[in-house]
């Protein structure tokens, strides 16, 4: 069901093919860069705040504000991006003079998404802002806008979603995905829209004299960057040249030591050097650790953690969130070997041979917290959209899905509340990823709605999986040198992946490590040294049967650090006989 097929290459142009060694000039080629100004990645060279729609009303508001001592409640979202958007704005306005300023992140099993009426009365109760802020949400909080506006507080909304028919009645939004924009890049995190504002109150006040006439430091914005660039990652956005800067510089002031204790102390309960940083460590280890506490708990665990400026407080914080993540997944575990069992009980369609359109699932003991990593799991392992659904309480079910090229996941759920009137509560999300509500009396009709939707939009079947290489390496290239090569020309991620070959290996030997990961000896078919390969999470199925074999081998070349050496290594994708 997954196949490997190269990516397509253009050809460089000069001024790019010169300043690169082989292996990164075919890299590259398959990025496609067409100009040296895409391989720069320096601060000067970011989109100017100026271009960005509402960033204008916003400084403005956000000024007078400032002027007038407002108290500030900054209402962030319970992801990752959610807390580092959370917490550079706190640092960011108190940088800049604000001296009652508060947040709050919504529990979102007791308030949902985004600033709801709820959470505006629980704003007044406990902080009685005058103005309030959203970050990485609120673009389709029309209800709470009004609710915070029907009561006097004014409202500044930043986010990064997409809209919908109606705009929240806001003083100011500033959202890159807003119609009509001219900003040079859609793809900004919900952190990245809020950096960008901060960068353009700075400019403002810098013209008022604002700094000089308060005697304030003016403050350096680089210096928030490692939230920036922990909050894109971990958002999975598009990595195009705007989000790379940032997230390049951000890496960058990590590796320094000049992040903050956070999420320095988050890198190394995960076990990771924060000298070597690369951004899937952000993406992998960092970020699900903040994502425990907003699955599972409160994400003010988390905003405190990216807050504190004291390295124990952080540590104590970091390992707090490190015991969230190892229950979130014993849970995520239990989940999916419930799942498992469900399939097998129904008539696993993959044990028959058959590959399934979509799978739709619900198990009343399953936490509405992890149902959308359950979904993924899912996805990935039968390579088709998958809807899973937990409780919630009064009758009620949250349902998070999972999709797969070619189908629009939201667009179908659109489909089927369009068909099946009262059917979907609210729903939304976009093509690989959406969430929905549901009656639980509704579930069975709700399946068979989907499964239809699905035969309809997938007349031609699912199409097959693909893992996506960037060609074939010699043995003599499968070296250290071109490891580290690859490893620093990043940062890779979402739009801009990280490079991944192909070719045929002898499997001279293999071996069971860590449970569920199986290490391989290789040796190449054009000579070179011998090659050290590892397969982690089940990957490498069928692995006992693979030894004296010559399979073809999706991998990444990459640093294995052990013991104080280095030494390159395979990380395999993916095995085809």
């Amino acid at each position: 069901m997954r196949r490997i097929v190269r990516r397509p290459a253009i050809e460089l142009p000069a001024e790019v093919s010169n300043r690169l060694p082989g292996v990164l000039q075919r890299v590259y080629a398959r990025r496609e860069i067409r100009s040296a100004r895409e391989l720069e990645l320096g601060l000067a060279h970011l989109l100017p705040p100026g271009d960005l729609a509402g960033i204008d009303p916003a400084t403005r508001l956000l000024a007078e504000a400032l002027r007038r001592q407002h108290r500030i409640c900054v209402v962030g979202d319970f992801d990752a991006d959610g807390a580092t958007s959370c917490a550079l704005a706190l640092r960011g306005l108190r940088a800049m003079g604000a001296r009652r300023i508060g947040y709050l992140v919504p529990n979102r099993f007791e308030y949902g998404y985004g600033l709801s009426p709820e959470l505006v009365d629980l704003a007044v109760r406990e902080q009685d802002p005058d103005l309030i802020i959203t970050v990485d949400n609120g673009i389709s909080s029309l209800e709470g806008v009004a609710a915070a506006r029907a009561r006097g507080i004014g409202v500044l909304v930043t986010d990064h979603h997409l809209p919908g028919d109606a705009l929240p009645a806001a003083d100011a939004i500033v959202n890159p995905n807003l119609p009509g924009q001219a900003f040079g890049s859609r793809a900004l995190a919900g952190v990245g829209v809020m950096f960008y504002v901060l960068a353009a109150l700075r400019s403002h006040l810098r013209r008022e004299d604002w700094f000089a006439d308060e005697h304030l430091p003016e403050p350096r914005l680089d210096r928030l960057l490692d939230l920036v660039a922990l909050g894109t990652v971990a958002d999975v956005v598009p990595l195009d040249h705007n989000n790379r800067i940032l997230v390049a510089q951000g890496l960058g002031r990590i590796r320094t030591g000049q992040g903050c204790p956070g999420i320095r102390a988050l890198l190394e309960v995960a076990g990771r050097d924060p000298d070597r940083l690369v951004a899937s460590d952000l993406g992998f280890a960092a970020g699900p650790r903040l994502n425990a506490a907003g699955r599972l708990t409160d994400m003010a665990l988390g905003v405190e953690c990216l807050l504190t400026d004291d390295p124990r407080r952080a540590r104590s914080l970091a390992a707090r969130l490190d015991g969230l993540n190892r229950e979130r997944r014993e849970i995520e575990a239990r989940m999916t070997d419930e799942a498992l069992a469900l399939l097998d009980h129904l008539g696993d369609p993959v044990s028959g041979g058959q590959r399934p359109l979509g799978l739709c699932l619900m198990d009343g003991a399953w936490h509405q917290g992890v149902i959308g990593i359950l979904a993924s799991r899912l996805k990935e392992r039968y390579q088709c959209p998958v809807v899973a659904f937990a409780p919630t309480g009064e009758g009620m079910l949250k349902g998070s899905g999972r999709s797969v090229p070619g189908l629009h996941l939201r667009d179908l759920l659109e489909a089927i509340s369009r068909r099946h009137p009262g059917l979907v509560g609210k729903f939304g999300g976009h093509a690989m990823a959406a969430g929905l509500n549901l009656r639980a009396a509704d579930f069975p009709r709700f399946r068979e709605a989907f499964e239809a939707a699905l035969a309809e939009a997938l007349r031609d079947g699912l199409p097959d999986a693909e893992v996506a290489s960037d060609g074939e390496l010699t043995g003599a290239e499968l070296n250290l040198d071109a490891a580290r090569q690859l490893r620093e020309a990043g940062p890779w991620g979402q739009g801009f992946p990280e490079p991944v070959f192909d070719g045929c290996f002898q499997v001279t030997g293999s071996r069971i490590v860590g449970e569920r990961h199986v290490r391989f000896n290789l040796a190449h078919p054009d000579g070179g040294g011998p090659l050290e390969a590892i397969a982690f999470n089940g990957v490498a199925q069928g692995w006992e049967a693979l030894d004296g074999a010559t399979p073809r081998l999706a991998y990444r070349l990459d640093v294995n650090h052990w013991r104080g050496r280095e030494r390159a290594q395979l990380v395999v994708e993916h095995v085809e006989p």
